[in-house]
């Protein structure tokens, strides 16, 4: 073989095997383009989906918030529940805070934010189920107010209308005084008794009268005696001095003598009450009041004379 053939072999396999190198490295370049494309491709997808979660994650935050105000009222009620989204929050938080994150952390925190929202809608279901009891609650406060307040309303009629009917009884119990006596007696030295009605003999009074009442309950009452002197004003005092009783028109009034009385109902009892005055009868006409329960239930008069010279 001669030089120049060798040359132009050696040309040939130089050349042959330049475009070979040439081709692999054009196959090599545009492989190399194929793959960071694609890693493109991948850098861009999970950026979308990151995005995407975070939009996702927002909504779920803002639905959160939206409850801030009514569940701090019922935080006692839901401070299980407030635990478990805190927890959530944060872990979401943490994986989109993650440059480096993988898409299965990315799926991990699309399914926690998924969870999430079941958790918001479980509280939105609470915090509704809460506010309607509560609702109902407050009804139920206002109808019992409204029904004490009837109630009260109806109680103070009916203790009126018991107080009204309470007082007919006390009125309608008290005593009636009939068969008024008042008789003069002139006592004796030696104790025998003899009427008279001249003033001068006279030492003593003694008013008779009968009880009765068909509705007062049996027991012991007091019966009090006025009498008043001729002037028609001096309430007469005994020798054994006298007090104050109190009338439903005239307030308190003097008495000159104070009757315990043992009555039964529907039954007419006898009173007598024997009157000594601090000094002596005066000539004139005298008057005599009685009275039970504040009321002047009977009342008579008797006239003392002067007398003759010989009386």
């Amino acid at each position: 073989m001669s030089t120049s053939k060798t040359k132009t072999t050696a040309i040939v396999v130089l050349a042959i095997a330049f475009v070979g190198s040439l081709g692999y490295a054009v196959i090599s370049n545009n492989n190399g383009t194929q793959v960071i494309e694609q890693n493109h491709t991948q850098i861009a997808k999970i950026s979308d989906e990151k995005s995407d979660i975070q939009k996702n994650f927002d909504e779920s935050l803002v639905r959160l918030d939206s409850m801030t105000s009514v569940s701090h009222s019922m935080n006692s009620q839901l401070a299980g529940l407030n635990k478990q989204i805190a927890r959530k929050k944060a872990e979401i938080r943490r994986i989109l805070n993650d440059r480096n994150a993988s898409a299965a952390d990315l799926a991990k925190a699309r399914q926690m934010i998924a969870d999430l929202n079941d958790k918001i809608t479980n509280m939105q279901q609470d915090i509704a189920n809460l506010t309607q009891t509560k609702t109902q609650l407050t009804a139920d406060k206002m109808g019992l107010v409204q029904d004490t307040t009837t109630l009260d309303s109806s109680l103070m009629v009916t203790n009126t209308a018991k107080q009204g009917l309470e007082k007919q009884v006390d009125i309608a119990s008290t005593l009636n005084a009939t068969n008024i006596a008042i008789v003069p007696v002139d006592v004796k030295k030696n104790g025998k008794e003899k009427i008279t009605t001249t003033a001068k003999r006279v030492n003593k009074l003694l008013v008779k009268f009968d009880v009765n009442n068909r509705i007062a309950q049996s027991g012991t009452t007091d019966v009090y005696v006025v009498v008043v002197g001729p002037d028609g004003k001096s309430v007469m005092a005994p020798a054994t001095g006298a007090g104050t009783f109190t009338t439903r028109e005239d307030g308190d009034k003097s008495y000159t003598g104070m009757v315990p009385v043992d009555f039964e109902t529907a039954k007419t009892k006898n009173i007598q009450f024997a009157f000594t005055p601090s000094g002596a009868f005066q000539q004139g006409s005298y008057k005599i009041m009685i009275y039970q329960n504040g009321f002047k239930i009977g009342e008579g008069t008797q006239e003392l004379k002067k007398g003759g010279l010989f009386s």
